[in-house]
């Protein structure tokens, strides 16, 4: 059967929905919705508890900010995906939420490549012996990411950089909006908001890559340093080591699981959405595949609080500290009443 025939428009559309974007993406996201906004919500109830006195802390803080801010698009997402609401509800979606989603997005990108970093200066260039890899002037340029100051300033200006990368992506979507043009956002875009997507698409993709470069590199560097310091203290260190090495590779996985599918599918899509010399057929299988892999990206939303939990003590000793405190609460709640009887 043709692919086209999915859609159910006519040809003189350029709609390229299907019953898998129609009806199944859209109880997906509704799903992480629910199950991100929940522990997302708890995460930044544990985290805006603890004091950022460190570059850790500060990062983790601005990746929760930035995971509430995507999880803030779904309720738009999947209600333009239902066609809940008018057409209008589309172009809101082209010229607000879906560039709020991506922004979000790489400044939490941004912010894993910044943890990954301070987690190799505190390991590998704090331990001794110093590693040959880490040469006086870098490790010292390095060591400021562990400051908390720094963190913030370094927070400021990626969100900064980040906002002027995007923002033209609102202003310039300003062709006259109507029913038609609202089934696709390019047609929204005036020439230069075609131009000036093209190429913020390109430095976010480039963003992606050179994030994803440091974080093999940190965390190879990371893991061989533990197991080799332990190896050095005593020999039956495969549990210390195991436990080690899922906490490190944890962001390796969401990264390959999330990320790496969406963006090496990104570059054809963004070329088929400005160019001509893509058929029909073609621009409608990358714009399902475009749909699934974002998919795989926002479901980011649902995994990072696990990397908290794997990776930062303080948060992980909280949310326990937490947890006990109410599990003992609650068994005195239910040992009162018993008790008090037992006392006549």
């Amino acid at each position: 059967m043709d692919l086209l025939n999915f859609t159910q428009l006519d040809s003189n559309q350029t709609d390229f929905s299907s019953v898998f974007t129609k009806l199944v993406l859209p109880p997906l996201y509704f799903l992480i919705f629910v199950v991100g906004l929940s522990l997302n919500s708890v995460a930044a109830w544990i985290f805006f508890r603890v004091p950022g006195d460190t570059g850790l802390v500060v990062y983790l803080k601005n990746m929760v900010v930035a995971d509430l801010l995507m999880l803030s698009t779904f309720p738009f997402k999947f209600a333009v995906d239902l066609d809940l609401g008018s057409w209008h509800l589309r172009v809101i979606m082209c010229r607000y939420t879906a560039v709020l989603f991506y922004s979000s997005m790489y400044v939490g990108i941004l912010f894993i490549g910044f943890i990954s970093l301070e987690r190799y200066v505190k390991v590998v260039c704090h331990s001794p012996p110093p590693s040959s890899s880490c040469r006086c002037s870098v490790a010292a340029c390095l060591q400021h990411l562990r400051s908390a100051p720094f963190a913030r300033v370094l927070a400021l200006f990626s969100w900064s950089l980040l906002l002027l990368s995007v923002l033209p992506n609102v202003i310039l979507t300003s062709r006259p909006a109507t029913e038609q043009n609202s089934r696709r956002c390019m047609r929204l875009k005036t020439p230069l908001g075609m131009q000036w997507h093209k190429a913020s698409t390109f430095f976010s993709l480039s963003l992606f890559w050179v994030t994803l470069v440091v974080l093999a590199f940190c965390y190879t560097s990371i893991a061989r340093r533990v197991c080799k310091s332990y190896s050095r203290v005593r020999r039956d260190n495969s549990n210390v080591c195991r436990k080690s090495n899922r906490s490190i590779f944890s962001i390796l996985a969401v990264f390959f699981v999330c990320f790496v599918p969406y963006h090496v599918c990104r570059v054809p899509y963004t070329l088929s959405q400005i160019g001509s010399g893509f058929s029909r057929d073609a621009r409608f299988v990358l714009f399902q595949l475009k749909e699934a892999t974002l998919f795989l990206s926002a479901l980011n939303v649902c995994l990072d609080p696990v990397i908290y939990f794997l990776m930062c003590r303080t948060f992980r000793e909280s949310l326990l500290r937490t947890l006990s405190g109410r599990e003992r609460r609650r068994s005195l709640t239910t040992a009162g009443p018993t008790q008090s009887l037992s006392n006549i």
